[in-house]
């Protein structure tokens, strides 16, 4: 009976080890807190360049992966391309910035 018992927990352990390791991430997966943040700094960055007047934010798009977000989309000019960058730049949980906006 003690053999018994012992297999049980051994196999719930098992089982409870399989479940958590698909919540972790990886250097191409992002890990479901790590998801989350990121969904946070993107909406932090997308409210920044939507409060800037300057900036004509309905064309930029915003992607965020492991604090690195990548701005695409157009821009009327490199002025406002860099002044999207720098805005971004200065969230909080930004760590790098991609620019690929094109100017129309």
């Amino acid at each position: 009976m003690k053999w018994f018992k012992a297999m049980a927990a051994a196999c719930a352990a098992l089982m409870v080890a399989i479940s958590l390791s698909g919540c972790a991430g990886s250097s191409t997966k992002e890990s479901t807190g790590g998801y989350i943040d990121d969904t946070v700094v993107t909406t932090k960055v997308k409210t920044a360049l939507f409060s800037d007047k300057e900036i004509k934010s309905s064309e930029i798009n915003v992607q965020t992966f492991k604090g690195r977000v990548q701005l695409s989309g157009f821009v009327s000019s490199a002025d406002d391309a860099k002044r999207a960058v720098d805005v971004t730049r200065k969230v909080q949980g930004v760590r790098i910035v991609e620019n690929d906006m094109k100017i129309k």
